[in-house]
């Protein structure tokens, strides 16, 4: 069985960060991720507050760090950690996968989070029919047409001025009375005209064999309108993947976030977490910046 010092879960900005300077420390390292490395940050379609970059997309970003990671670790994509079990030996934990299974001394989670679904009627049998939860994935298929965002902070006006910007009719439908997001964003979408209706919720999804419709309520008054569609992209949030960390017995917040300290430790020795899995603001310079101290938190530790 392959032994490790440090073992990354997951390869979005942070545990690239980690395994980055994870590698120039001198440590055998692994980083797995069960998808492509960069996981939804791929989806990413323009970043303007990156330093060092005035506009750039999550994947080549993405591919830059991972250029810069694979120097000094091994990486894994698409292998998928089951489970972790802990013990006392040196190489404390055995980390399974579908594919093979690893030993090392010390374990960096940095799984991530996944999109919220709107829990409402027809989501799920329109799923690639005009429901999306992707715009760089799948907006040039709606070109030219009418489109839903729904959401209200930044990854949604992101969404938004991209499809716009593909030639598409955006409608943003936000519960709120006002975006969450950044003031440049909410002014952009200002300049760009995109229309949006805010004090609303979708409650319906329509269709035949593609999405037509939906139907959304007015938050105030409880009244029912019926928007004509071709498609309704998804982005009201994220749902941290914290599977393993619980195996770990990990402490989570109430969001059901991981807890760490200002060294990224848990409350169990040598595990650590970074990124949208852990409390604390959703940004991919806060995931890198996090990575970098949970890296040199393991190496320091390790010395002991």
């Amino acid at each position: 069985m392959e032994k490790y010092d440090i073992i990354i879960i997951g390869a979005g900005p942070g545990g690239l960060t980690a395994g980055i300077y994870a590698g120039r420390q001198g440590t055998k390292n692994l980083i797995i991720d069960k998808d492509m490395a960069g996981g939804i940050g791929r989806e990413v379609p323009e970043m303007e507050n990156y330093p060092g970059f005035d506009n750039i997309s999550g994947l080549e970003l993405i591919e830059k760090m991972k250029a810069q990671a694979i120097k000094n670790n091994e990486l894994h994509e698409m292998e998928n950690v089951e489970e972790i079990t802990k013990d006392d030996s040196e190489y404390r934990f055995t980390v399974k996968t579908d594919k093979d299974q690893y030993q090392t001394k010390s374990i960096i989670l940095a799984t991530g989070s996944s999109r919220k679904q709107l829990n409402v009627k027809g989501e799920d049998e329109f799923k690639g029919k005009g429901v999306s939860y992707c715009a760089t994935c799948d907006g040039f298929f709606f070109a030219g047409r009418d489109i839903i965002i729904v959401g209200g902070g930044n990854s949604a006006l992101q969404e938004a001025i991209y499809l716009k910007n593909l030639g598409a009719n955006v409608t943003i439908i936000h519960r709120g009375d006002e975006f969450r997001a950044q003031k440049q964003l909410k002014d952009q979408i200002k300049e760009s005209g995109i229309n949006f209706i805010l004090n609303a919720v979708v409650e319906e999804i329509k269709g035949d064999i593609l999405v037509e419709s939906v139907t959304i309520k007015d938050t105030g008054t409880g009244a029912l309108m019926n928007l004509p569609t071709n498609g309704i992209f998804v982005s009201v949030g994220y749902i941290p993947h914290t599977e393993l960390a619980e195996q770990l017995d990990v402490q989570l917040n109430e969001t059901g976030h991981i807890i760490t300290d200002k060294n990224q430790k848990t409350n169990i020795d040598y595990v650590y977490a970074i990124g949208d899995v852990c409390v604390g603001l959703k940004q991919w310079v806060v995931a890198c910046g996090e990575g970098a101290v949970a890296a040199t938190s393991v190496f320091l530790d390790l010395q002991n």
